[in-house]
């Protein structure tokens, strides 16, 4: 992803406040957005548009790797920053301080019960996402490249 490109934040607001305090502190403000609840900041290009879209997300660990959930809240679509990330895998992730580029993947069938339950103990939530909808909840590894 190129330098000096606009960032389209997030159009909810309450997601375009919290990555607004994210950036402007340099993670002081946001990656912890609850007790115990770490957020990160993902920028992915928009598959349709090109432009670069930024949106928060709650992150676990996968040893060196991050990992996210494209839930959606269980609704029946994925979320269009996977479904960017499945079109451009090279990404840039924010997480406090620290600003990296990274390659997404989604994670493999095998690896998939471990990690979904590493995240379901960061947001239980997930859970009953879901039971929201017919469609595989994807758990994402973002590998620093």
């Amino acid at each position: 992803m190129t330098t000096g490109e606009q960032v389209r934040d997030s159009p909810e607001g309450w997601v375009a406040d919290h990555i607004r305090r994210y950036v402007e502190t340099g993670g002081a403000e946001g990656h912890e957005w609850r007790p115990g609840v770490f957020t990160l900041l993902l920028t992915t290009r928009g598959r349709r548009s090109g432009e670069l879209r930024r949106t928060a997300l709650i992150y676990g660990r996968d040893g060196d790797a991050y990992l996210v959930v494209a839930s959606r809240g269980g609704s029946p679509r994925h979320p269009a920053w996977y479904l960017n990330l499945l079109d451009e895998p090279e990404t840039t992730v924010q997480v406090g301080p620290d600003t990296f580029r990274a390659r997404a993947r989604t994670a493999t069938p095998a690896e998939k019960p471990r990690m979904w339950r590493a995240m379901t103990s960061v947001w239980p939530a997930y859970d009953e996402y879901q039971t929201k909808t017919d469609r595989e909840i994807p758990v994402v590894v973002l590998e620093r490249v």
